[in-house]
């Protein structure tokens, strides 16, 4: 696999199905109240939040404590951000994924 490509593809299709989604909603980034992507790794992450221009206060990480934990990643992100308590009723929830196949996939949630 050629990893750097493979980087440059992973955030241009995650920062791109999270712009899909946010704007079939009528809405932006900004409305976000909490981001998660997939945790395959820091610079991923980075660089999607960078490109959607969300703070990185408003971006979940766990990827330091866990790794990537495939397809569990965000299922595992998501319900450490509730017992967190940083989701709360009527937040928004932006979660993009990439993974195996090189397939993507995003989802927008009022919670």
């Amino acid at each position: 696999m050629k990893g750097n490509e493979l980087f440059k593809v992973a955030v241009r299709s995650m920062t791109d199905i999270s712009r899909e989604v946010l704007e079939e909603a009528g809405l932006s980034a900004a409305d976000v109240k909490i981001f998660i992507p997939h945790q395959a790794n820091q610079r991923i992450t980075d660089g999607v939040a960078s490109k959607l221009n969300v703070e990185s206060e408003r971006v979940y990480s766990n990827i330091a404590m866990h790794g990537n934990t495939s397809s569990a990643s965000i299922p595992i992100a998501l319900d450490e951000c509730v017992e967190a308590g940083r989701i709360s009723a009527g937040d928004l929830v932006l979660m993009a994924s990439f993974g195996g196949g090189v397939t993507w996939g995003g989802v927008l949630v009022r919670w």
